[in-house]
């Protein structure tokens, strides 16, 4: 620990599972970090749909870790990027000054606790929103490819290529030398090309069932096609990605992970699913990246604190393109 911290905080809270309208504004007590943690000064907090399942508390299994009848922790927001005001006794590798991003607990307020091993340096050229925004999706893309073994000359198509995992999955893919087919809406089609995809598919013109080519991986962020559907634009020893919390044919969450596991058993394709998690050595991956103009998070909208419910409500209507980020 060093200097004194203020004792209150802005943050964003909610005592009750429900919609937007459990979020509120509130002055609230300056966390403090235990022995392997760092307190953050936010610069800006990236949001994503598991920030929007746990403020609903939807499916219920989170309650189980998250809290059976209310949030245990009030604040929402998991992605973040600012300067480091504080680190607990155990943590030498990290200082007050330093500029980082990584996960936290809570980002959704003006100072937040993260796990010190969940955080990486963020280069000055990186803005604070740009490095929020890479986090949790920049992660889930990587480690999702990383499973899949995607390979420079393979072939990729990405479901739900203007969402937050699918744009970072399109850019990683590209800069590793696969050949990317894109999927998404009309509005986002140029600037979906731009982030290196070899092809863009238009969903609204026809259904991606449809297409004639078969891929080495299928990286579906959607969910809106079975599972059993999706594997017929696999190539026979190719790998299907299903990465959706949405519920779709195949149910929901869980049990798309289920069927997932049961049609890797019973077919000639691998499908994999997988679980992300912050780390350093990922996040200083993504760092350079971010530097080298190879990775561009593309950013919805960016919205002060007090607007955070509106913020969430972007995340929920699935109609953002790229990122959400709330910048206190």
């Amino acid at each position: 620990m060093t200097a004194a911290l203020p004792a209150t905080m802005r943050a964003v809270v909610q005592h009750a599972y429900g919609g937007v309208e459990q979020l509120a504004l509130a002055d609230v007590p300056v966390p403090r970090p235990g022995a392997e943690d760092a307190l953050v000064r936010v610069e800006a907090a990236a949001l994503n749909p598991a920030d929007a399942f746990l403020m609903q508390g939807t499916p219920r299994v989170l309650r189980l870790s998250s809290g059976l009848r209310r949030p245990r922790r009030p604040i929402r927001g998991n992605d973040l990027a600012g300067t480091v005001v504080a680190v607990g006794e155990r943590v030498a590798d990290l200082r007050p000054g330093d500029r980082v991003f990584g996960e936290s607990r809570g980002s959704l307020a003006e100072l937040a606790v993260s796990p010190a091993a969940g955080l990486a340096p963020l280069p000055a050229e990186v803005h604070a929103e740009a490095g929020a925004a890479a986090v949790m999706t920049g992660l889930a893309a990587l480690h999702g490819l990383r499973k899949a073994r995607l390979a420079a000359g393979q072939t990729l198509l990405v479901n739900g290529a203007s969402g937050g995992i699918g744009h970072m999955a399109v850019q990683l893919a590209a800069a590793q030398g696969a050949t990317v087919t894109a999927v998404c809406s009309t509005r986002n089609v140029g600037w979906v090309r731009d982030l290196g995809a070899a092809r863009v598919v238009d969903y609204t013109r026809g259904s991606i069932l449809e297409l004639d080519e078969r891929f080495d991986v299928v990286f579906d962020n959607v969910g809106n096609h079975a599972l059993r559907d999706l594997l017929g634009l696999v190539r026979e020893g190719g790998v299907l990605l299903p990465n959706s919390g949405e519920p779709g044919p195949d149910g929901g969450p869980l049990r798309r992970v289920l069927r997932a596991r049961w049609l890797d058993l019973v077919t000639r394709h691998r499908v994999v699913t997988y679980y992300s998690t912050a780390n350093r050595a990922d996040l200083e991956h993504l760092a350079t990246m971010l530097v080298a103009g190879t990775l561009r998070p593309h950013l919805d909208s960016v919205q002060p604190l007090d607007a955070a419910a509106d913020a969430m409500a972007r995340v929920l209507s699935r109609h953002a393109s790229g990122k959400v980020v709330v910048a206190p």
